[in-house]
């Protein structure tokens, strides 16, 4: 006699924002119970010092405040780059490569044009340079895609590879002093491309050009028509073509505009640093992807998702400082929070519940 589960699944039909809401309270509650667990086994350490060091890391300073502020406006640019392609369910793993073009294209218009233009025109050309460097690198899988339908994951990946080897390239050829292997600081005494302060901050620029992205982002995929498009050659290509909707040009229109807002991330991080490497992107690309998927794609949720992320990756900083721990300490805490959080999605699409004799 076959026995029926005494627990079953089942797909949640509808929920409410609020239980939506409690549901990853829960999680993130139990994930600090889990940490504080962690923390004391390994370290022997009062699990609730090295949360009060994270805060200082993150918060602790005026300076310190404003670099995580700068850190989330740069991630949050590479999300809200990703969202689009990623709700059209072309998974672009290629941001680094977009951001790296990108920043390439910001670092030469600098060096080259630094010194025969007015410092607002350089800005303007920068970034508009840098976002068509990463339009069309965004542009090559796209078209791909659409008219060979190639794998765009393995795609969007290799030519995070020949991005690298284009930057080094560009390293060699503009490295000062010789030899040096690094570009340095760019324009280091005219400051020529250096983003002015705002309001009397340094990277208040940063903050107000990614905010904006946020909310015209927000309105693009949620009311315009080509957010619907978007949003139908997601869930189907087949019903889109019936819809009379043409696939490649969607195809194609969101991937050039997900690699031109990460072409504009790559402009933000070298215009902060005033220089270039093969370590301009520094993950962040692959970062921004657990960012977009939390959020649900929500533009204004992945403002919140990158702060937290930050927030720990700054802290790591003064762990390692204060206690003498591994920095890699925080990114331990860092998944484990993450891991609670992404399971808490099962639960709010799925319920579990006691099966029916």
């Amino acid at each position: 006699m076959k026995r029926e589960p005494f627990l079953k699944m089942a797909k949640r039909e509808k929920i409410s924002w609020q239980k939506r809401l409690l549901i990853r309270f829960i999680a993130l509650l139990l994930s600090l119970i889990v940490c504080a667990g962690v923390i004391f086994l390994l370290v022997r350490m009062n699990p609730m010092d090295v949360y009060k060091a994270i805060w200082d890391g993150a918060l602790g300073s005026e300076r310190r405040v404003w670099i995580t502020l700068r850190d989330t406006m740069v991630l949050l640019c590479i999300a809200i780059g990703l969202a689009p392609a990623f709700k059209m369910r072309f998974w672009n793993i290629g941001a680094e490569g977009q951001i790296l073009v990108g920043g390439a294209c910001a670092a030469a218009v600098m060096i080259y044009a630094g010194d025969s233009m007015s410092p607002v025109l350089l800005l303007i050309i920068m970034f508009v340079c840098s976002a068509l460097g990463g339009m069309i690198w965004g542009m090559i899988p796209g078209v791909f895609k659409a008219y060979w339908n190639t794998n765009e994951t393995l795609f969007t990946l290799m030519l995070n590879y020949v991005a690298m080897q284009i930057v080094t390239f560009c390293i060699v050829f503009w490295e000062n002093p010789k030899g040096s292997n690094t570009v340095g600081i760019i324009n280091q005494t005219t400051q020529a491309g250096w983003l002015p302060e705002l309001f009397g901050q340094k990277y208040g620029w940063n903050v107000l050009i990614v905010l904006v992205f946020t909310v015209v982002m927000f309105i693009y995929l949620k009311y315009s028509k080509q957010g619907y498009e978007i949003a139908v050659v997601g869930e189907s290509e087949n019903t889109a073509r019936y819809a009379g909707i043409r696939v490649k040009r969607v195809i194609i229109r969101t991937m050039a505009i997900s690699g031109a807002i990460c072409g504009v991330a790559g402009v933000i991080v070298s215009g902060a640093s005033h220089t270039i490497s093969t370590a301009t992107a520094d993950g962040r690309g692959f970062t921004a992807i657990i960012v977009a998927w939390l959020s649900k794609f929500n533009t204004f949720i992945m403002l919140a998702v990158s702060f937290g992320i930050v927030f720990m990756q700054q802290g790591a900083v003064q762990i390692a400082t204060q206690y003498g721990l591994n920095e890699n300490a925080s990114d331990v805490i860092l998944g484990i929070i993450l891991f609670f959080l992404i399971g808490a999605e099962f639960f709010i699409n799925y319920k579990v519940e006691r099966a029916k004799k």
